[in-house]
């Protein structure tokens, strides 16, 4: 017998593949369709980590496995290759994007490659091919065409380090999710998208989907919807109102004071009445340097300027109250302004608290003298005018019919969710496809001039201005009107890195398509894709982003339905040895190659999908990785006692059925961990007997294929079994030999379990009873003493009471 030696092995069957381009999808095919989708990675120069193969190999197992049960399987594999990481390495190094981003790609491939993946290469897109671009810009004429794409001066999240605007969800912390720099308020004029537009739909349409609970908690609660009244606060001495938004009218009575946020345009229009102007415009400043994320933390000191000379009136009581600004809220969310109810919020009451203002309670119950009194779901109104002795529903139904009728604002709902912010001011990413004509306005280029590519710039690095690189080429960026033919200039602003990955899954159906972004055809066969898997840190914005473009393409009826994922599911990080995230700084990252290349492909997949639950966050383990190696040396020594025959061999047979049944079962439900411990269990099973013959060896190999491709194919050749593993068909189960004919009956005397009888599934109550109170174990605490009662549960227990 041979040694058992992966390298060799293994690109062996990887060349073999290849050739016969097993694992192509067709088109229109007469199979079932099965479409595996995996996020397709950032070819960054770092390479892969051993946190990429988990979800690949995870999605491979089921796509093989589908494959064998005669689907036509579309398993695709990009790159989502522009975005700031590579460009700020060309910078570092001197070195054009686009030579860094082919060079990236080119050993990610070979990595992939390397572990075994049954990705459809012929499919293989990249965002930063023009002929992949074309279409990105195309959807993105589509949205301005429809007015969904729009621009506007506004105060964005700029990069002190990489030099460019962020959207709020890209900074974290208060500082940039990429570098980690500081990140600080500047106006300028930005690209947005109204994914707005869409935030009813991207919250109904998760019931028609099959995500994990935690996925659409996640969409939902960054939605942010909800239900309550526009309402206004009339400024006193002045024509002017406040309007607020508000989910709790019922505590209108309780509003002790208004704060507004530092960009409010009421400081300006009434900068002459504000008697401390020079201490607010001071705090504005101070506040121009924070992120949202920063103003809006909860576990933060309160910081704050009453605008003194300015008042507001409350609508329910009269009363005037005064006017404050502080950072905790945004120009950007809701109005800009919030009537502050410090009896039963626990932000506004810390601020009333240090600044000394009205705290009242309007909700019975709690000590508000401590803290705010928030368990407001239910209770009775106090303190509260006409809705006093109310309970909460009917008060917030009541106030809000009683807002309406006296003029004062109208039903509302409001979302958390806010415009997206499409501009970058960088070089490597799409170029947008318009210019602006001063007689025009903005116009968006023929689509026959698509792609608009990014010119050859020796200089690509971001300016201190804000202003992209690409308006520093004059040549490129002045250019005519398409509608009038006067002088014009292109936008010089790039789209973000999200733009390329929110439509990739649409081009993997069609990606040679030259006349459309995919044809009619191939959409229809393909959508939906069947199963999305990806990490749960792209399970907010990337899914939130594609799923508003897929409906957008859906409404203008380029695709056939308008949610582009039937189900989605989320894997958890591998983390280092020392139980923290993987990180060069920590000194625990993993190579992948170094695994393949000491212990093998089949190895390192078998290991990340026995290293614990697949939803789990799971530390890595070098001896686990030399346990999964010594299980497959085991695999490979079977055909030491391998004997011929073309039918299960009978004492193995129940054992085989339960052992398809459980791999079959657990590789649909991401059970990966406890399929490959039945195959364990299997394998030693056959060790104890002492032989297996062919027809067991084949079905074993079949199960254990999807993980570990490589040596079973080779085993399944060194065996002399018909044609190439990868041409057979998946195994099918017996219910019936599934069930255990014969099994040990735990038996109970008093509540404690004294023994255990071997009983057939089928045997006689009598029979069973004779053999219960034969065995030694019972006889001991039976004997002399009188049976109470006798309880028989087929199949589980044996119940005796005794005296």
């Amino acid at each position: 017998m041979k040694d058992y030696t992966p390298k060799s092995i293994e690109k062996k069957w990887q060349d073999i593949w290849d050739e016969h381009q097993c694992y192509r999808a067709e088109n229109n095919s007469e199979k079932p369709k099965f479409y595996a989708l995996v996020e397709f990675p950032y070819p960054s120069s770092n390479g892969l980590h051993v946190g990429h193969p988990r979800p690949y190999t995870a999605l491979d197992i089921v796509s093989r496995k589908r494959r064998y049960q005669g689907y036509n399987v579309l398993f695709p594999m990009g790159w989502d290759a522009f975005g700031l990481p590579t460009e700020n390495f060309a910078i570092k190094n001197k070195i054009h994007p686009r030579i860094v981003t082919e060079q990236n790609i080119a050993r990610f491939k070979g990595q992939l490659k390397s572990i075994g993946f049954s990705f459809d290469w012929s499919r293989e897109v990249n965002t930063t091919d023009p002929n992949y671009y074309k279409w990105t810009q195309w959807i993105f004429l589509k949205l301005f065409e429809k007015g969904l794409a729009y621009k506007q001066e506004m105060p964005i999240n700029f990069c002190t380090s990489c030099k460019v605007g962020l959207a709020n969800e890209e900074v974290v912390g208060g500082v940039c999710e990429r570098c980690g720099s500081e990140v600080i308020r500047r106006v300028k004029n930005q690209w947005m998208l109204k994914i707005t537009e869409y935030a009813e739909r991207l919250i109904n349409d998760l019931d028609t989907v099959d995500y994990i609970d935690r996925v659409k908690i996640q969409q939902i609660n960054w939605i942010g919807r909800s239900e309550g009244a526009e309402l206004d606060f009339r400024i006193v001495g002045g024509d002017d109102v406040l309007r607020i938004f508000t989910t709790r009218p019922d505590t209108l009575f309780g509003a002790t004071y208004m704060v507004i946020a530092p960009e409010h345009p009421l400081i300006d229009k009434y900068r002459d009445r504000i008697e401390n102007i020079d201490l607010v415009e001071a705090y504005r400043a101070d506040v121009s340097k924070k992120s949202d994320f920063e103003r809006t933390e909860l576990v933060k000191e309160k910081t704050g300027v009453e605008l003194r000379g300015l008042s507001a009136i409350n609508p329910a009581t009269g009363k005037e109250i005064p006017l404050w600004v502080s950072d905790y809220v945004l120009m950007t969310y809701g109005t800009g302004a919030i009537m502050a109810v410090p009896g039963h919020d626990q932000r506004d009451w810390e601020f009333a608290t240090k600044f000394n203002l009205p705290i009242i309670d309007v909700i019975k119950g709690g000590d508000i003298t401590k803290e705010a009194y928030t368990d407001t779901d239910s209770g009775i109104l106090v303190n509260s005018g006409f809705i006093n002795d109310m309970e909460v529903k009917d008060a917030i139904r009541t106030m809000l019919d009683w807002i309406e009728k006296e003029g004062l604002g109208e039903r509302k709902v409001n979302y958390k969710l806010r415009d997206w912010v499409f501009s970058r001011q960088r070089y490597w990413g799409e170029p947008i496809p318009l210019v602006h004509c001063d007689e025009c306005g903005w116009v968006p280029i023929p689509e026959s001039e698509l792609p608009l590519k990014l010119p050859e710039v020796e200089n690509y690095e971001p300016t201190d201005t804000g202003e992209s690189p690409l308006a520093a080429i004059h040549e490129w960026v002045h250019t005519t009107c398409p509608k009038c033919g006067g002088p014009a200039h292109r936008e010089t602003d790039t789209m973000p890195q999200w733009a390329g990955s929110s439509w990739y899954f649409l081009r993997y159906m069609d990606p040679d398509n030259h006349d459309q972004l995919a044809s009619k055809e191939t959409l229809e066969y393909w959508s939906p894709i069947d199963w999305y898997n990806g990490g749960m840190e792209h399970t907010t914005l990337h899914l939130l982003y594609s799923r508003f473009w897929h409906k957008f393409l859906y409404d203008i009826g380029v695709v056939p339905m308008p949610e582009p994922y039937a189900k989605r599911t989320s894997h958890g990080m591998i983390l280092g040895d020392n139980n923290e995230k993987m990180s060069k700084s920590r000194g625990n990252v993993v190579n992948p190659d170094d695994i393949v290349r000491d212990y093998g492909a089949d190895t390192l997949r078998t290991y990340e999908m026995f290293i614990g639950d697949f939803e789990k966050a799971v530390p890595w383990s070098d001896n686990g990785v030399k346990g999964c190696r010594r299980f497959l040396d085991r695999v490979w020594r079977l055909q030491e006692i391998l004997t011929e025959g073309n039918s299960y061999t009978p004492e193995l047979e129940s054992s085989i059925h339960k052992t398809i049944k459980k791999v079959s079962e657990d590789f649909e439900n991401l059970k990966f961990n406890t399929g490959i411990a039945a195959m364990m269990s299997l394998l030693n099973e056959f060790n104890d007997f002492g032989r297996l013959n062919k027809k067991d060896f084949q079905t074993f190999l079949i199960l254990l294929n999807p993980v570990a491709p490589h040596i079973t194919e080779e085993l399944w050749e060194i065996a002399g079994l018909p044609g190439y593993l990868f041409q057979t068909t998946w195994p099918e189960y017996d219910q019936e030999k599934t069930i255990d004919k014969v099994f040990d009956l735990p038996v109970q005397v008093n509540g404690k379990v004294r023994g255990t009888v071997e009983v057939s599934i089928d045997e006689s109550t009598e029979s069973i009873k004779e053999k219960v109170f034969a065995s030694a174990g019972v006889k001991k605490f039976t004997d002399g003493k009188t049976v109470v009662k006798e309880i028989y549960v087929p199949g589980k227990i044996y119940n005796i009471v005794v005296k």
